[in-house]
């Protein structure tokens, strides 16, 4: 019941209950004196019961206005002490209490107003305190992947300047080595800058119609031509008669695509290397299945693959090393573009990297 109904009823309550318990007290008052009594209806007897009468209505008063009044302010007082309470609470930062209530009233939504506001403020301080541990975590890892390289340039060049390179072939060596790792941090100082604006969402993106079909003709082309090298082979599944058209940036899906088959050939060990893409149209999105037989993820290991620096390698060697942001930046990519991205695993069968993106209305 309302707060609004409560109170009028309560002003009802006041005006019909002394009234019905006037004739009420005068009935049985009328009956006790005059009747069992034999009380005289004049005189003295009259006056008492005027008295008692007078005396009593005054009680039903008092009574009534105090017993409504009683009961209709704690109804609205305790759950407005809770919300206090409550209130001072989130202000203090204690986030880890509920907010009971049980009444349907403009308090009890109130109330259920509160609890949902604290349950935000809840997620968004655990959402806070992971991008805390991110931060921290991130902040290691650039260290890390910055470091690593570095120590050994410095290491390359302290060898020149001390002649341990005494052959032509022996100085090559150390400056190809040089070389390569200067192009690895500049890589990576590449991936870290592009992370960022995609996080910052300052990376301005040119939405135009693609074919899928025709993008992933070329783009299969390409990468036949460097598994043939290996004896793998890389293969387009899609019908021909269903239209691809998406809406996305050519140049940034290129290089969410290039990151998710870097990273399929990068964990690849099979003999013979094996990459499927698979175009599903559907009303509303086009699926892209980029499928490889590579070793596989682990169950556990699965949900995280597109988190910021996720590596299922953790010993950061240099063949499986890499930033750890391929899929980060993919997965920021696709989002970006609307669409959807997951992937599927079978330990020692291979991946399945999905992803969907927002169809071009014909």
């Amino acid at each position: 019941m309302s707060i609004k109904k409560r109170l009028l009823l309560s002003n009802i309550g006041m005006i019909v209950i002394p009234f019905f318990s006037f004739f009420l007290v005068e009935i049985i008052l009328g009956y006790f004196l005059f009747v069992v009594f034999n009380g005289n209806p004049q005189g003295t007897d009259l006056k008492i019961f005027i008295s008692l009468r007078f005396l009593g209505i005054a009680c039903i008063l008092v009574l009534t206005n105090g017993l409504l009044t009683y009961f209709v302010s704690k109804s609205i007082i305790t759950p407005i002490k809770k919300l206090s309470e409550a209130a001072q609470k989130i202000s203090a930062g204690q986030l880890d209490f509920k907010i009971e209530s049980t009444g349907k009233d403009e308090l009890g939504q109130l109330a259920n107003t509160f609890e949902k506001m604290r349950l935000n403020l809840k997620e968004a301080q655990n959402v806070q305190e992971r991008y805390e541990q991110n931060r921290k975590a991130l902040v290691a890892s650039i260290s890390h992947d910055l470091k690593t390289p570095l120590t050994s340039i410095k290491g390359y060049v302290k060898g020149i300047q001390e002649g341990v390179a005494r052959t032509p072939a022996q100085l090559e060596r150390y400056l190809d080595t040089i070389d390569k790792k200067a192009t690895d941090m500049d890589a990576l100082i590449d991936e870290l800058f592009l992370y960022s604006k995609l996080d910052l969402e300052s990376v301005p993106f040119q939405i135009e119609d693609i074919d899928l079909y025709s993008f992933f003709q070329d783009y299969m082309e390409e990468l036949t031509f460097i598994l043939e090298k290996d004896h793998g082979k890389a293969t387009l599944s899609a019908q021909k008669q269903e239209v691809y058209h998406v809406k996305a940036d050519r140049e940034q899906l290129k290089r969410a695509i290039s990151n998710i088959i870097q990273n399929s050939l990068k964990y690849m060990d099979k003999t013979h290397k094996e990459i499927n893409v698979s175009l599903i149209s559907s009303e509303e999105e086009v699926r892209v299945e980029i499928s490889d037989n590579g070793s596989g993820i682990e169950k556990e290991n699965l949900p995280f693959i597109f988190d910021d620096f996720y590596r299922t390698d953790t010993s950061r060697n240099s063949e499986t090393g890499g930033s750890g942001l391929g899929l980060a930046i993919v997965k920021k990519i696709i989002h970006a573009s609307g669409g959807r991205i997951w992937a599927e695993s079978t330990l020692g069968k291979g991946t399945t990297i999905n992803l969907t993106l927002k169809k071009v209305k014909q």
